[in-house]
Formats: structure tokens, C-alpha cells, sequence
């Protein structure tokens, strides 16, 4: 074995343990959260007021649960059925997930959605996601049919267009054979590299699709999604937000627009709910 592979693999294990020193609660214990707070409840029937169910999309290294134990609860309250689902799954690794072949990952999203709105008789869904969870359902609505399926996807500081990880991917060319090792062993990780054959096929011919309403949010303190402006698409039916923009206070990151940021939720329910939208601002952390 080459000695930087050596030096790779428990750098690989020390950045895992970081991603996962985010996660606010074991996922043993947030495991009877998601169920007790309401969410993923396949007998909820939406409302006149908030008639699409809101499909929940983790991030890499997320899952179902632990990404979602503070915006689920916070749509659930404001009336919306809410579910979540587990996708990327790789044989002998649990709980993190988001690791698999992204367009496997999107055809288990299509499938998801497929039984949400068999549940609840709705005609369409919407969609909000964090990280890869914001950028892998493009996927599912521009080659899987989702776009007949969905009104709306929300991202939180999706890589759109990859995740540099503040310029780290930039060195991967200094090392002969990581890009092959990475594939091999995370492909959803490898999919993520900017100017994969992923995101080639998925940026290709515009970022859109029509007849689904886009946003996104993004924070300038992104240290992922780099940089934060590659997050933000193009297209005739697109809302770019930076978080900065609504409160300049808000010094959110990565990891954490899509784990507690209220300021971020509040746009999000405005995403969903246009009609009925209040401007979002530092204030809004408290509502």
C-alpha cells in the first residue's frame, strides 16, 4: 500500500468523527424522537391550507431522524404532514448514510415519494432537503419523472454544482489514484467532486426543470458547499437566498442551517407557503 493511503484512510475516519460530533443526539435515543413528534405518520391527511405532504431529504453522513429533529417538529406544528426517509445506504456501515451511488440514491427518493402520496392522496409533493439532500433530488425530477410528482424543492446549502470543501477537493489531483479510491469505497462522496460524470450529467442542458418551484438558501459561511455561491441555480422559476441577506447576525454554517437554524426554517415555510409568506429576519429566530 502506498504510505499517503496510509495517512488517507484515518484522515477519512477523523473527518467522519467530526461530521458526526455535529450531530445534536445519538441516533439510539433520536430514534424514538422522530416517531413521538409526529412526523412519518402515513395515517396524517394534508389540510385544505397546507395540502402537499413535505418529503424531508438528509444530507451526507445523515439519516432520517437525527438531520430532522428540529425542522420536522417545526413543520409538523405549522400544520404540514411531514415524513423523512433513509437513502445512500452501504452494506456494514449504519446510521450515516447518503453514501451510495446518487442516482441509486434518487430512484430510492422516487420510491419514497411514490408511497407518501399514495398515503395521503395528494396529487404532488414537496420537497426540502439539506447538503446532497437539496442537490440529489434534481436528479430524481429531471430523469426519474419526479418533476410530475413535486410542486416545489427547497434547499439548504446544496451542492449544486459539488462540494470543494473549502478548496480540499482541489488537491485530490496531488495524490494518484484518491479519486478512484474514493469512488470505489464512498461513490456518493465521488459524485459530489466538482466536475464529477454526476454532475456533468445533471447540470447539463440548464439547472431546471419545468413546472417545479425552486429555492434556495444558502449561508456565506458555508465550509462544504464551496463556494457558497455554486449552490445557487439558474432557471425562469428560482429563488437564491443568502442567509446573510435576511440577518446579517446569523453566522450559520454547513451543518447547522439544516440542523437548528430558525432564520433558515422561517424560509422555508415561506418556500412552501408563498401565499401566505412573512419576511424573514433576525426576529424570526424566535418565532
Amino acid at each position: 500500500m502506498l504510505p499517503w493511503k496510509r495517512v488517507l484512510r484515518p484522515l477519512a475516519a477523523l473527518l467522519l468523527t467530526a461530521a458526526v460530533a455535529t450531530v445534536p443526539a445519538a441516533t439510539a435515543a433520536a430514534a424514538d424522537t422522530g416517531p413521538s413528534s409526529g412526523w412519518n405518520d402515513f395515517s396524517c391527511k394534508p389540510s385544505a391550507d397546507h395540502p402537499r405532504p413535505v418529503v424531508l431529504v438528509h444530507g451526507t453522513l445523515g439519516n432520517s431522524v437525527d438531520n430532522w429533529l428540529s425542522l420536522a417538529p417545526y413543520l409538523k406544528d405549522r400544520g404540514y404532514c411531514v415524513y423523512s426517509l433513509d437513502y445512500g445506504q452501504l452494506t456494514g456501515v449504519p446510521l450515516f448514510y447518503g453514501l451510495g451511488p446518487i442516482d441509486k440514491s434518487a430512484e430510492q427518493l422516487s420510491a419514497f415519494v411514490d408511497k407518501v402520496l399514495a398515503a395521503t392522496g395528494a396529487a404532488k409533493a414537496d420537497l426540502v432537503g439539506h447538503s446532497q439532500g437539496g442537490m440529489m433530488p434534481r436528479y430524481y425530477l429531471k430523469f426519474l419523472g419526479g418533476a410530475a410528482k413535486v410542486n416545489a424543492l427547497v434547499g439548504l446549502a446544496p451542492d449544486n454544482h459539488g462540494a470543494t470543501l473549502s478548496g480540499l477537493t482541489n488537491l485530490l489531483p496531488y495524490f494518484p489514484g484518491a479519486t478512484d479510491l474514493i469512488k470505489a469505497t464512498t461513490p456518493g462522496l465521488a459524485d459530489q467532486i466538482p466536475g464529477s460524470d454526476f454532475l456533468t450529467q445533471l447540470n447539463a442542458g440548464g439547472d431546471t426543470v419545468p413546472g417545479v418551484h425552486y429555492t434556495v438558501i444558502a449561508t456565506k459561511y458555508d465550509e462544504v458547499a464551496t463556494p457558497w455561491q455554486s449552490q445557487y441555480l439558474s432557471g425562469s422559476d428560482v429563488h437564491n437566498v443568502l442567509l446573510q441577506d435576511l440577518c446579517p447576525l446569523d453566522l450559520t454554517e454547513h451543518v447547522a442551517i439544516g440542523l437548528f437554524d430558525r432564520i433558515a426554517f422561517h424560509e422555508v415555510a415561506n418556500a412552501l407557503d408563498p401565499a401566505d409568506a412573512t419576511a424573514t429576519t433576525c426576529a424570526s429566530a424566535f418565532s
